[in-house]
């Protein structure tokens, strides 16, 4: 009779225990920040060349804090503002100067050459990187 109740006493402890939950693990890389990519497949954050419809060129710094600077052949400082990275193929950067309103570009890979078309105007203009 012992024998049956310490049995029976053995299998209510054995179904009525639950196994410990293990652990969750802890995460050991934070989630890596999102990237915005231009048209050429390299992140927005950098600087251009930019060669203009009236073949004039500046200099764009596209900043990671959201701002950019425009320079002028000459190193001047042409224009300043704020920019953004609707998806890979808009760019969208309002200057600072009073009254300015956001102007959104409309950009492509085309035979290898990064275009970037003014959608109020309809210029394109021919983007680079400077070599590293």
């Amino acid at each position: 009779m012992k024998k049956i109740i310490a049995v029976a006493a053995l299998a209510t402890v054995v179904a009525c225990s639950q196994p410990a939950p293990a652990p969750e693990p802890e995460a050991t890389e934070e989630a890596a920040a999102e990237v915005s990519l231009a048209a050429d497949g390299l992140p927005s954050v950098g600087v251009y060349n930019v060669t203009l419809a009236d073949g004039s060129t500046i200099t764009f710094e596209a900043k990671e804090d959201g701002t950019y600077a425009t320079t002028d052949a000459d190193g001047n400082v042409v224009e300043t503002g704020t920019w953004r990275q609707e998806s890979q193929a808009v760019w969208c950067e309002t200057p600072d100067a009073e009254g300015a309103t956001e102007r959104c570009f409309d950009e492509r890979m085309e035979d290898g050459v990064y275009l970037s078309t003014n959608r109020e105007t309809g210029e394109t203009a021919t983007i680079t990187r400077p070599a590293a």
